[in-house]
């Protein structure tokens, strides 16, 4: 196991926040475009790796999360904007709360559990095709959990951790639509289980620079 270092940042206004993560990522990446690890472009070609910086809108407040160097540029660059945009809405902020911990991530000796705060979209087009055609639940749980743990292991490449044994997991999951850029989605709401540390916010599978899978951990009794 590995300590990630966490850098939370949330926006408050002076009236209610309404948009999306994927404007909050709008409005980060355009107003900071020199920085890569915001917008995961470089040269115009999109970076495949798992973001550093994500955007989230949890409970309707505007939250950003930086990873390790996320966490460093976050540091430098959050004090820099006294106001956002959101489509065509423009907010200023009179609050930033500002969180920077140390937090265990890696496969464990017992199980967690965890809820998908946002949808957690699961599945490319090839794992797509072989869940329309599952003849069964049990076929399409199989590979739900498949996925689950292959997500956690590109995680853990990308993040710069070596997964010792198998990750094993559980999910409960149902099956919900999304659209992104103007295309329909299956995404999926629920919990999982697993013997593996996530820190809370971050998230799983597609596109969750986004805001997309990000999981929160359920607390005994909770």
């Amino acid at each position: 196991m590995i300590n990630l270092e966490i850098f939370t940042l949330t926006l408050e206004s002076d009236q209610p926040i309404a948009g999306s993560a994927a404007q909050l990522r709008g409005y980060f990446a355009t107003k900071f475009n020199e920085y890569v690890l915001l917008h995961h472009h470089d040269a115009g070609d999109f970076v495949y790796r798992y973001p550093l910086v994500q955007y989230k809108m949890i409970d309707r407040i505007p939250t950003v999360i930086g990873i390790n160097e996320g966490s460093d540029l976050l540091k430098e660059i959050y004090h820099l904007s006294p106001s956002i945009r959101l489509g065509e809405a423009e907010y200023r902020i009179v609050r930033k709360g500002i969180d920077v911990r140390q937090v265990p991530f890696g496969l464990d000796d017992t199980f967690h559990s965890y809820d998908f705060i946002t949808p957690w979209l699961a599945l490319n087009q090839e794992n797509y095709q072989r869940f329309y055609r599952a003849k069964t639940a049990g076929e399409r749980h199989d590979l739900l959990r498949r996925t689950l743990a292959g997500n956690l292991l590109s995680m853990s490449k990308s993040l710069g951790y070596q997964v010792p044994d198998r990750i094993r997991s559980e999910v409960e999951v149902q099956p919900l639509k999304r659209r992104l850029k103007d295309v329909n989605l299956m995404a999926f709401a629920g919990r999982f289980h697993t013997n593996f540390q996530i820190p809370d916010y971050l998230g799983i599978g597609k596109s969750v620079s986004r805001g997309f899978g990000a999981v929160r951990q359920i607390l005994p009794g909770g």
